[in-house]
C-alpha cells in the first residue's frame, strides 16, 4: 500500500519515432562535422503519445498506481489525456493551451543512437502549473524535463513549501541555466540521470564524480544494457543493479521513463533501493520491446512473473 501521492510534472507530447537499420557512425565524417548534411532512408515511422510526465504516469498506471499528472497540452491531446484518465491517472491538473501539443521527433539507428528535435509548443505555458496545492500533503513531487523557466519556479516552490522533490532534469540538462540546475540538485532528495547526463552534471557542478555522488541523498545512474548504480549521501557504498534481459529491442525511446516509474513505485513504498532498481529495470523492458513509449501493456501478474524470471525473487507488488 502506498500512502505517498506521486505528483508528476513535466512534458506531455505527441512524438514521432523513426528508425533506420544503419549506423550514424558509418555516415558521419568527423572531419566534415562543420558542414554536416545527412539524410537516411527510414525503415519505420510512427506517431505515438509520449512526453516524460505522460510516460511515467502511463507506466505507473500499469502497476495500478494512481499518480497526479501536471503538464500543459494543446487541444489536439484531448484523446490522449482521456486515455490516461481512464487508466486511473488524475489529470485534473493538466492545463490546456491554445498552442499545439509538444512534439519530440527522433531518428534512432541500429546501435540505439538517437538524433532528435523537440518542439515545445504548449509546454511553454507550463508556468501556469504550481506545486502550491501540495504543501502539507504526503506527496513526492516528480519534476521532469519541460520548460526551464517553469522548472525554476517549481524548484523554488519546493523550497518554499518544504516539498519532497525528485529532480529529473533529463534532456533539458543542456538547455537549462547552470544555476537553476544547481538549485534543483540542492533541493532534491532523489535524482536519476543516465551515464552521459551524469558526466554533464559533474561539469555543471564543477565537481568530481565522487563529489557529485555525495551531494544528493539518493542518486541513480542508469547505464542502459549495463544496468544501474544507486548511490548518494544516504549510502555508505554504491549499489549495483544488474539489468533485466529483454526478449528483443525494438526502440529505446521511453525506456528511461519506464525505469523511473518502476523505481518510484518501490521508492514511495520504502522498499530497499536495489529492489527499486530491479522494478525499474523490468519495467524498462516493456518500453524497449515496443515501437513507441506507450504501446506496451501487462498485468501485475505478468509483471511479477517476469520480475522473478530476471531476479529469482518475488516481486513486491
Amino acid at each position: 500500500m502506498n500512502d505517498t501521492k506521486i505528483v508528476v510534472c513535466g512534458s506531455i507530447a505527441i512524438d514521432r519515432i523513426m528508425n533506420f537499420n544503419g549506423s550514424y557512425k558509418n555516415l558521419i565524417k568527423p572531419e566534415a562535422i562543420h558542414v554536416l548534411s545527412l539524410s537516411v532512408f527510414l525503415d519505420t515511422i510512427k506517431d505515438t503519445e509520449g512526453g516524460v510526465a505522460g510516460n511515467i504516469c502511463y507506466n505507473l498506471a500499469l502497476l495500478q498506481e494512481k499518480p497526479v499528472l501536471m503538464g500543459s497540452v494543446g487541444k489536439n491531446a484531448s484523446s490522449y489525456i482521456s486515455k490516461l484518465t481512464k487508466m486511473g491517472v488524475n489529470t485534473k491538473n493538466v492545463h490546456y493551451s491554445n498552442k499545439n501539443t509538444a512534439s519530440f521527433n527522433v531518428i534512432t539507428d541500429a546501435d540505439n543512437n538517437q538524433i532528435g528535435g523537440f518542439y515545445p509548443g504548449a509546454m511553454l505555458d507550463s508556468n501556469k502549473l504550481s506545486f502550491a496545492p501540495w504543501q502539507n500533503k504526503n506527496a513526492l513531487m516528480v519534476l521532469g524535463p519541460h520548460d526551464p523557466a517553469a522548472m525554476k519556479k517549481q524548484v523554488a516552490e519546493c523550497k518554499k513549501y518544504g516539498l519532497r522533490l525528485f529532480y529529473d532534469i533529463g534532456q533539458q540538462i543542456s538547455n537549462t541555466p547552470k544555476q537553476d540546475i544547481k538549485d534543483g540538485i540542492n533541493a532534491a532528495e532523489l535524482v536519476i540521470v543516465n551515464d552521459y547526463e551524469f558526466m554533464v552534471l559533474c561539469d555543471i557542478l564543477q565537481k568530481t564524480a565522487a563529489q557529485t555522488k555525495k551531494l544528493i541523498p539518493t542518486l541513480v545512474i542508469t547505464k542502459g544494457s549495463k544496468g544501474s548504480i544507486i548511490c548518494g549521501s544516504n549510502y555508505s557504498s554504491e549499489i549495483i543493479v544488474k539489468p533485466a534481459k529483454p526478449k528483443k529491442v525494438l526502440d529505446p525511446t521511453g525506456a528511461g521513463d519506464a525505469y523511473r516509474a518502476g523505481f518510484l513505485y518501490g521508492y514511495t513504498r520504502g522498499l530497499k533501493p536495489d529492489i527499486c532498481g530491479m522494478l525499474g529495470s523490468v519495467l524498462a523492458l516493456y518500453a524497449l520491446e515496443a515501437h513507441g513509449t506507450q504501446e506496451h501493456t501487462f498485468t501485475k501478474q505478468i509483471f511479477a512473473e517476469r520480475f522473478k524470471q530476471n531476479y529469482n525473487i518475488l516481486a513486491p507488488l
